[in-house]
């Protein structure tokens, strides 16, 4: 079963921005997360994932399908949340889905205290989809 596994800068109650931890802080939150993207390798679960260019890169594209597209900057400031990145995963069940998703947001923050960063778990439909006809 192949997964997505979200992850968001949604903000996270009594957790400072990343922006104000020391740099040993950010540092070992890496390390936990290349740790599991490592474990998630050798196991063969790891189908991909990427992290994502800050917001301030972001482009809005409308388009009716005829007319030029309508692109625009975004997301907008009001956003309190855009994603950050992803792993794609092909595990054997949504439990271990849930399992890494659990380990992902329990990456250390400041003072070495787990984030608790939400971690979206939605699951890929098989096999794709070929038509809508």
């Amino acid at each position: 079963m192949k997964y997505m596994l979200l992850m968001n800068s949604a903000p996270v109650e009594d957790l400072a921005p990343m922006q104000e931890w020391t740099p040993e802080e950010i540092q070992a939150s890496g390390a936990h997360m290349m740790q599991i993207h490592q474990e998630l390798t050798e196991r063969g679960e790891l189908v991909g994932g990427e992290a994502l260019a800050g917001p301030e890169a972001a482009k809005i594209v409308t388009s009716d399908g005829v007319s030029t597209p309508v692109v625009t900057d975004g997301p907008f400031p009001e956003a309190k949340e855009f994603l950050v990145g992803f792993w794609m995963v092909d595990v054997e069940s949504e439990e271990r889905a849930i399992e890494i998703a659990a380990q992902t947001s329990a990456a250390p923050g400041p003072g070495g205290r787990p984030t608790r960063k939400p971690i979206e778990v939605r699951a890929i439909m098989t096999p794709p989809i070929r038509s809508f006809d």
